[in-house]
């Protein structure tokens, strides 16, 4: 049976399906501006860091700012090879050459000149693609490019099979470009059975996503794809809501964990992210991407709101089925310090006022303790990804 059939596909209150009307955070009193930053991301932010709200306010100032500065980099003519978040906040921009890096500084950011760079381990991370699209190396839990590190990180739950041998003995030509981090948890995506869910489909369960809208207006709940990887018909408290329409998720071949929903009309999803208890909900204002080491927060239906900041792009990982079937390489990934479990699926992650993705999978068996200062790790399907590979605009507050 496919992994719908054998995973419960957990609910989230995150981004609140409403059926009849979309619902949004109170907007500010007559005369009054808004706040920068919605009271319930800058408290989360605080906590998660362990500083002041007013210190979280700046934080993510110092971010947008910094991001403003990288967007418009290229604008001047100024190549910039990637670039990443330090935990104390400071944007650091791979530079080409030593010139390179001077201009950069010059606009306001620190620079580097790394001995690779993004695109020298996005190739070689692509070369490591090749090898497990011709066999699933199970026991390797993920590899991707972590910029900070300027290398491809693989991280590895067993070495013992055939595959995973391979794996790593290709990963071993490519020298100090690659760290292999070993004992490492096993990855699956994260769902289990809940019933009386906010979302169902023939008996099972799932987290709700955006909501977008194509050219000719129609609306579309994008989720995980491993959510509707039948396209199933969606229940929201027994009523239909919507039709799955595309999923690039198959249970046992290279996959990519996207997928849309066609909205009944009438229906519609929330333009704000629910913080389960934490205030109001966090309104969406767009999809642009965080860079790596920015912060950001999730809003699941297990572990409700968590926070952590975001780790990699375009992680690959082996997703493991905790049935007896086939594993699955899931590529196109983000990796965060996001700590979710098991019955997250789907939930939602913002940065800032800024939607970043779905929920994919984690650690099997990971427990999250503390609430928002919960430590762990989670995979997310970049929001920005799916709207532009089905063609679709978010639908923002």
């Amino acid at each position: 049976m496919r992994i719908s059939r054998k995973y419960a596909l957990a609910v989230s209150a995150a981004a609140l399906l409403s059926v009849t009307a979309v619902t949004g955070a109170s907007s500010a009193a007559a005369g009054e501006s808004a706040p920068r930053y919605q009271p319930e991301m800058v408290k989360a932010l605080a906590a998660s860091l362990g500083v002041s709200e007013q210190a979280a306010v700046e934080r993510l100032d110092q971010q947008d700012a910094q991001q403003r500065r990288l967007a418009g980099l290229a604008g001047k003519g100024i190549a910039a090879d990637g670039a990443f978040f330090s935990s104390a906040g400071t944007l650091t921009v791979n530079a080409e050459d030593a010139a390179g890096a001077a201009r950069i500084e010059r606009a306001g950011l620190d620079a580097r000149v790394p001995a690779r760079g993004e695109d020298e381990l996005e190739r070689v991370k692509a070369k490591l693609d090749a090898v497990a699209a011709k066999r699933v190396p199970s026991g390797i839990a993920s590899w991707g490019v972590d910029l900070a590190s300027d290398t491809v990180t693989v991280e590895v739950n067993s070495d013992k099979g055939t595959a995973a041998k391979a794996f790593l003995a290709e990963a071993a030509k490519h020298g100090s470009a690659v760290k292999v981090v070993r004992g490492q948890e096993q990855l699956a995506p994260q769902a289990v059975i809940y019933p009386g869910s906010q979302m169902t489909f023939n008996g099972y369960l799932c987290s709700v996503g955006y909501g977008a809208k194509d050219r000719n207006g129609k609306q579309y709940l994008v989720t995980a794809g491993h959510c509707i990887e039948d396209l199933p018909v969606l229940k929201f408290n027994g009523t239909r809501f919507a039709k799955g329409t595309h999923s690039r998720f198959a249970v046992g071949t290279r996959s990519v964990d996207m997928g849309v929903a066609a909205i009944d009309s009438g229906n519609s999803i929330a333009t704000s992210v629910g913080t389960w208890g934490n205030g109001s909900s966090v309104a969406v204002r767009g999809s642009s991407r965080a860079a790596s080491g920015a912060a950001l927060c999730k809003s699941g239906q297990t572990t409700k709101w968590t926070c952590g900041t975001v780790g990699s792009y375009n992680i690959s990982v082996t997703y493991k089925d905790q049935n007896g079937g086939p594993d699955t390489v899931v590529s196109g990934l983000a990796s965060s310090s996001v700590c979710t479990e098991g019955g997250d699926s789907g939930g939602a992650y913002i940065s800032g006022n800024q939607a970043q993705g779905m929920t994919s999978g984690g650690p099997i068996g990971q427990k999250c303790t503390g609430g928002v200062n919960s430590r762990g790790s989670s995979y997310f399907q970049p929001l920005d990804d799916a709207l532009s590979y089905y063609g679709l605009t978010l639908n923002t507050n």
